[in-house]
């Protein structure tokens, strides 16, 4: 597996920490600029953006206001930041994996309406895709290519937030998003635009299988709701922070990479047998963050084998289908991580 330059993790990490501090203001694109337009013998300020092939210019307030000046003021800070955020996105963007535009967009809207700030973490392949600059490695291209989009977040936190209307997000991004009718009709967990591409929200499911099929409500979803799903409990506790390399960075909680590599392991077990297709690309995920993991965070990797392993049967007997899949080097890493967990406990 080919490493990335030490100076390149470091950019990357850095980067984690200048998108995490970055505020950014609902009302006004980075992207954009500030103008000054004199009317009768007056001076004020207008908001100015090219989209489309066209300008769009915005009424922001008079210069003589010293709080909208004072505001300006801190967005040149912003914007300052933003350039030289994304200049360094552009650099780790020619070694690393860069998401496609249309599930970027999705990222940084979700971003900005507060999904990821509200502890709900990006799950599947757009995750696996960040943890190259986490892990120090370059994953194969062929392992990071998807077309949908998950998300998913514990209800309990769901219940005790403000809510965020997803649709009218999704919207902002593409007006062509619409709920995916479901097996639940009073709540969509789905949704995809014109051109099928499909954004779902999951939440664990602790309780009867009973609930599987039925959307669990969600009111930080504004109205939107998740589907229930076996052993995602394990995948989002304790997530990290990454990101996803568009624009000026978008900083996203995903799954720390020991827990998503074993959880991999689980669902590829749990497939169904017409979705093989799937089954391997999890394997394939499981089999390099595993080879990834082995090398600094073998420990880690152990801890979260063990944690897993040591839910119930069915959690082990999953675990031990979805590693006969694996190639016989990762078998054996994912053995080695075992053995180094139980020698340092």
């Amino acid at each position: 597996m080919q490493k990335i330059s030490l100076a390149l993790q470091t950019t990357f990490a850095e980067l984690i920490e200048r998108c995490l501090d970055a505020g950014f203001d609902r009302d006004f694109d980075e992207q954009g600029q500030f103008v000054r337009v004199t009317s009768k013998g007056r001076e004020y300020w207008y908001f100015q953006k090219y989209q489309n092939g066209g300008r769009e210019r915005r009424y922001v307030g008079p210069v003589a206001e010293p709080q909208i000046t004072a505001r300006i003021e801190r967005f040149k800070d912003l914007k300052a930041d933003f350039s030289e955020r994304r200049e360094m996105v552009r650099a780790l963007g020619q070694v690393l994996p860069r998401p496609d535009p249309l599930p970027a967009d999705i990222l940084d809207a979700l971003w900005k309406a507060g999904f990821f700030r509200l502890r709900g973490v990006l799950v599947g392949t757009l995750a696996y895709q960040t943890y190259s600059g986490l892990l120090g490695v370059k994953l194969p291209a062929a392992s990071v290519a998807t077309q949908d989009a998950d998300f998913a977040q514990f209800k309990a936190i769901s219940e005790a937030v403000d809510d965020t209307p997803i649709l009218d997000v999704l919207k902002t991004v593409d007006d062509s998003f619409k709920p995916v009718p479901g097996l639940d009709p009073h709540a969509a967990t789905a949704f995809a635009n014109k051109n099928k591409y499909r954004v779902e929200f999951l939440t664990p499911n602790r309780g009867s299988d009973d609930h599987q099929g039925r959307a669990a409500e969600m009111p930080a979803l504004g109205g939107a709701g998740a589907t229930p799903l076996r052993f995602l409990d394990f995948l989002i506790r304790e997530p990290v922070w990454s990101v996803a390399l568009h624009r000026g960075g978008i900083p996203v909680r995903v799954p720390d990479p020991a827990r998503y590599a074993i959880h991999k392991l689980i669902v590829s077990a749990r497939r169904d047998r017409s979705a093989f297709a799937k089954a391997d690309k999890d394997l394939i995920q499981a089999g390099m963050l595993i080879e990834a993991l082995s090398e600094r965070r073998t420990f880690e990797l152990g801890e979260a084998l063990h944690v897993a392993e040591t839910s119930g049967p069915k959690w082990r007997a999953a675990i031990t289908q979805g590693a006969a899949g694996l190639k016989h080097e990762a078998r054996d890493l994912l053995t080695a991580a075992r053995d180094a967990f139980a020698g340092q406990r």
